[in-house]
């Protein structure tokens, strides 16, 4: 290291960090950075101690972190693979590719939150001088332990620069995600939420979509509503224990039916209800007073900890679709409770934005945009790294042309302005 007052450690868990210490450093992270939840240090924990993401099940935590003076300036998530799964980000091809070569691309490093596909700050620094340093300590770190590859995975901006600058490989892929923009009209009478610019309500948030794409919501809506189904939802503590229940076999039931096992275990469920339950929301389709179907959508909001709050800087309110499942087949059902219901929600309460999870072109009919993600990646083996650049030179062009194709298909009015429904 260039200073000798920096100290690097890498520990073998999460509980091994001090809460605390790292969710504060997680909080001062820039606005733009986006320090969701996500990277709580109760999540992470969770992961492990419900058994979720273990060596097991293909996740050894190794926490790099970054001291000066006994205080913690960097620290990121990282974990041994020796699958891909859970990420979110293809790279068989690459480990097939090394296979073929008799090299071995297992085990790999990512830095990533476990199962879960959310941009935002991997690589927890003081400030940008400390995020380059943190870089170089993982480069070294998995040079010394033989590894195959780097990769971080949904990257904030802030990490592109850094990884950049160290010679790292970007990539980049889409997701979609829906804004709350300036409302198109303003009808009266009309409930809206002060200060946030967004739309009144969800229907002058559909008056800004074309004629139709508003005929297409309205009905796979009406659909829902003539099956008999209706919604309702609760928030953090509200949500009670029966209700996490009903959503664990929701959950697991979408798993089942594609015959694979849940990533995520119940008791990650009940840790979050515990540790984290004002960063969560969840909506449940009842019909003939019975609950069908359910959706949990996370929040951003104030990092907490055991001294209090930590991050009460101003940020975007940003809600996060997260899970789903259904015990009966309704009809669009998914489309409602996925997305109609949060969006509604969202405007209501004055959240800036949707974020709708990995891949779907079919989120654009809802008005969730095109934007574009970012992973970095460093490969050992030279020539193997040489051959994996130009393969992502030919896949950014790519990604290219296709946000351009999306921009064509905009859902929103040519016109800018409104009609009535």
């Amino acid at each position: 290291m260039p200073d000798q007052d920096f100290v690097i450690r890498v520990l073998d868990s999460p509980l091994k960090v001090d809460a605390v210490a790292w969710n504060t450093l997680l909080a001062a992270q820039d606005l733009a950075d986006e320090p969701s939840p996500f990277m709580r240090h109760e999540y992470l924990a969770a992961m492990l101690e419900s058994g979720s993401a273990t060596p097991a099940t293909g996740w050894t935590a190794r926490f790099v972190t970054l001291w000066q003076h006994g205080q913690l300036v960097g620290a990121c998530a990282l974990y041994l693979k020796d699958q891909s799964y859970g990420e979110y980000v293809f790279d068989h091809a690459w480990a097939n590719a090394y296979q073929q070569l008799g090299l071995a691309y297992y085990p790999k490093a990512v830095v990533a939150s476990p199962f879960t596909p959310v941009p935002g700050a991997r690589l927890l620094a003081r400030d940008a001088d400390t995020r380059t340093l943190l870089v170089k300590a993982l480069l070294a770190w998995c040079g010394e332990q033989g590894l195959s590859s780097l990769h971080l995975l949904f990257a904030s901006d802030a990490d592109v620069r850094a990884c950049e600058a160290a010679g790292l490989m970007l990539r980049h892929n889409v997701q979609f995600h829906w804004t709350n923009r300036a409302p198109t009209v303003a009808p009266a009478p009309a409930m809206s939420v002060a200060g946030t610019g967004g739309y009144l309500d969800f229907d002058d948030f559909l008056r800004s979509l074309s004629r139709e794409k508003r005929k297409k919501i309205g009905q796979e809506r009406r659909k829902v509503r003539d099956a008999g189904v209706s919604f309702r939802w609760s928030q953090g503590t509200a949500i009670a224990s029966v209700d996490w229940d009903f959503f664990y076999r929701c959950y697991e039931h979408t798993y089942d039916e594609h015959g694979n096992a849940p990533y995520l275990s119940r008791d990650f469920f009940q840790r979050m209800a515990d540790t984290m339950a004002e960063h969560w929301l969840l909506f449940v389709a009842e019909r003939n007073g019975r609950p069908i179907a359910s959706s949990l959508i996370a929040l951003s909001g104030v990092i907490k900890g055991v001294n209090g709050d930590f991050g009460k800087k101003t940020r975007a309110k940003i809600a996060y679709g997260r899970y789903w499942g259904a015990l009966e087949q309704v009809d669009c059902l998914h489309f409602e409770a996925c997305y109609y219901q949060p969006l509604a929600w969202c405007i209501e309460h004055g959240y800036q934005r949707f974020e709708g999870g990995a891949q779907g072109e079919h989120k654009m009919a809802r008005a969730l945009m095109p934007v574009k993600t970012n992973s970095a990646h460093w490969l050992a083996h030279p020539a193997f790294a040489a051959a994996v650049g130009r393969f992502l030179a030919r896949e950014d062009e790519g990604i290219h042309g296709y946000l351009e194709e999306l921009a064509r298909r905009n859902p929103f009015r040519r016109d800018g302005s409104a009609e009535n429904l």
